[in-house]
């Protein structure tokens, strides 16, 4: 990769602008993603999640989104490694991540999460616990062995996320994320593919985002009215990739517009390659569209920095370095009005600041092993 100076120089002036959302200042465009990374044990983030973290602020990551962490329901789950964002011990382990990653000059929030019906009858961390959706369906379809939400499940699990939202302000947290993607649980009930109810939260594109508008809601009614709320979305679904909630704009802003009135003050746009036009047409990405029908702040995300689809890591695959320059000429003309990198920030916790500071020789390809360890 051949990166010129005149390159280096206007990447450094454009993601080193900072950028307020709501009543928080990020000092720079540039955030790190949430990545699954299972070094909780009993869901309890450690000395070593401290300084996982706090060395990607060091380096100059203005805004850190935490690893999923389970709210506090029964079904959120399953695994005992993932961390949780509810107990005690657990959420004294989330406060020291948050002052180790402010000490280091940075922003953090976690992202909020619930699973649904992805869960497998038996694992931990509550073992007894079903898998709970929508409809009780799989994401592929089949009924798997949870069962359909009832009225108390719904007002469970809006608790649970208030709480955990509540929680997150009072342990020093700068925002809360709501996982909204990936057909995880608030995902089932946006989806048509995995929402088959027929009473108010099932039906069309704004009844099937009620629930998620819902947590919202509650959520942004136990916190500061300036405490962020963002909003995690995604088209596509684990191993429903060509998925997609919105086949056109006016599709996409019957599900977006109920959020944003119920609180959300930033969206994440998850796609696989952020390059990729989401409507034919347009060459805006689905960050860039939701910012166009909503007016919020948006978050981009999809294989910035390396060449090759993320989801290729994990059957193996490493991915070079590739240039950002379509990136930059996108956040010039404010398409969207942050960029969250994933494996590239993985693989080298120093990525922002050799980016912030022009030394894009210094970058590293990505090698699958990262995953293997808390770097």
């Amino acid at each position: 990769m051949t990166i010129t100076a005149s390159s280096a120089s206007r990447a450094a002036e454009i993601l080193s602008r900072p950028v307020a959302l709501n009543g928080l200042t990020v000092p720079n465009r540039i955030v790190m993603a949430p990545m699954t990374r299972m070094f909780s044990p009993g869901g309890v983030p450690g000395e070593d999640v401290q300084a996982y973290y706090a060395r990607r602020a060091a380096a100059g990551v203005g805004l850190i989104l935490t690893e999923g962490t389970y709210v506090g329901h029964e079904s959120a789950g399953q695994s005992d490694r993932v961390p949780r964002f509810h107990g005690e011990e657990q959420l004294a382990g989330w406060a020291k991540v948050a002052e180790a990653v402010h000490a280091a000059g940075g922003t953090i929030v976690p992202q909020l999460w619930h699973i649904g019906m992805v869960r497998k009858q038996g694992e931990p961390p509550f073992a007894d616990a079903p898998a709970v959706g929508p409809s009780g369906l799989r994401v592929d379809g089949t009924e798997g062995t949870g069962r359909a939400m009832t009225r108390g499940d719904l007002d469970d699990v809006i608790g649970a996320f208030a709480e955990a939202a509540a929680a997150a302000e009072r342990t020093g947290f700068d925002g809360v994320e709501l996982h909204g993607a990936h057909g995880y649980l608030l995902d089932q009930f946006l989806w048509a593919g995995t929402n088959r109810r027929t009473d108010a939260y099932g039906g069309d594109h704004v009844d099937r985002t009620k629930f998620a508008a819902e947590i919202v809601a509650a959520v942004r009614e136990v916190v500061s009215p300036d405490f962020p709320v963002i909003f995690r979305y995604s088209q596509w679904k684990q191993e429903v990739y060509d998925a997609r909630l919105a086949e056109t704009p006016e599709e996409l802003e019957a599900v977006l517009a109920p959020l944003a009135a119920a609180g959300v003050d930033v969206f994440h746009a998850s796609t696989r390659r952020y390059w990729q036009p989401e409507f034919e047409g347009s060459d805006l990405n689905l960050a860039g569209w939701t910012k166009k029908l909503t007016g919020r702040p948006t978050i981009t995300v999809g294989s910035v920095g390396l060449d090759g689809d993320f989801l290729r890591a994990f059957a193996g695959e490493g991915a070079p370095v590739q240039g950002i320059d379509d990136l930059l000429d996108r956040l010039e003309r404010d398409e969207f009005d942050l960029v969250a990198v994933g494996r590239a920030l993985l693989q080298d916790p120093q990525w922002a600041a050799k980016v912030l500071s022009g030394r894009f020789d210094e970058l590293k390809p990505y090698d699958p092993a990262a995953l293997k360890t808390l770097s």
